[in-house]
């Protein structure tokens, strides 16, 4: 018999450092037995590495997806998250921050000192939620996760800004450290510079993507992530009225933090 599927006041991302357990309906399915099983699973416990669905919760217990599913790293977190209810149960409930122990080892892979980049940028260390708000689709229909005061000022925002006759879209919202560290390695692998990387996207552990709190917007018609955003009727009414829902233009030009001007990433001022 399949679970009982989640409700959407339900639909959460359940975080730990090394796995996040996601709800199987919002997955897609790499294959025919993965579509068998999602099928049949509530939660799916997904590797934060590389995105490999590891075991998936059924009516008659854990079933693995991988081989040697014990020797996984942090799966016995991630199992005790699986073990409690669900953390949208309630609608005063708010994420807690995961702990920061391992970002000094990332960065150190990367040449990288977390107090010298936080004292040449003036950027903070970011943790990651320990649960994170459907907050529906992104351009691309691939599910959006945000803090869920950002999810509901989101919400609110687009709803607000449709009733004027423009169309605001997500592009991006939460990314883990992780995820973080794989877009540096594969601009590294690609030959670009430490440096040349790093005056476009934060170190991992530093980005504002990092807290579910940022937002990177776009509009029909237009690339993503572009300066030509900035000449959009979507930014122009940001400029006037995001502020009234808690959004900030985080990079404009000139920032002191050494990063491109970004007229596209927003961040909420959360709770």
């Amino acid at each position: 018999m399949p679970r009982t599927a989640l409700s959407p006041r339900q639909l959460s991302l359940r975080n730990t450092e090394a796995i996040e357990l996601w709800p199987a309906s919002l997955l897609r399915p790499r294959g025919s037995a993965d579509a068998r099983t999602l099928a049949r699973a509530r939660w799916v416990l997904r590797r934060k590495r590389d995105g490999r669905f590891l075991a998936a919760e059924l009516a008659e217990g854990l079933q693995p997806l991988v081989p040697r599913l014990a020797r996984e790293s942090g799966l016995e977190a991630a199992l005790d998250v699986l073990d409690r209810p669900s953390p949208r149960g309630s609608a005063r409930a708010m994420p807690a921050a995961l702990p920061l122990a391992r970002i000094g080892e990332r960065l150190h892979g990367l040449g990288l000192e977390a107090d010298a980049y936080a004292a040449r940028t003036g950027l903070a260390l970011v943790a990651e939620p320990d649960w994170l708000a459907f907050a529906g689709h992104d351009r691309w229909r691939r599910p959006l996760w945000l803090h869920p005061t950002a999810m509901r000022a989101w919400h609110a925002m687009r709803q607000a800004a449709a009733g004027d006759g423009v169309v605001l879209e997500a592009i991006s919202g939460y990314r883990s450290h992780d995820y973080q560290l794989g877009i540096f390695e594969r601009k590294l692998a690609r030959g670009l510079a430490l440096e040349d990387i790093l005056a476009v996207n934060a170190a991992p552990g530093f980005s504002e993507h990092h807290g579910g709190l940022a937002l990177d917007i776009g509009t029909p018609g237009e690339p993503p992530a572009e300066d030509s955003f900035e000449r959009t009727p979507a930014f122009a009414w940001l400029q006037a009225h995001a502020g009234a829902h808690g959004f900030t233009m985080s990079y404009p030009r000139d920032n002191p933090h050494g990063i491109v001007h970004e007229p596209w990433h927003w961040r909420h001022a959360g709770p």
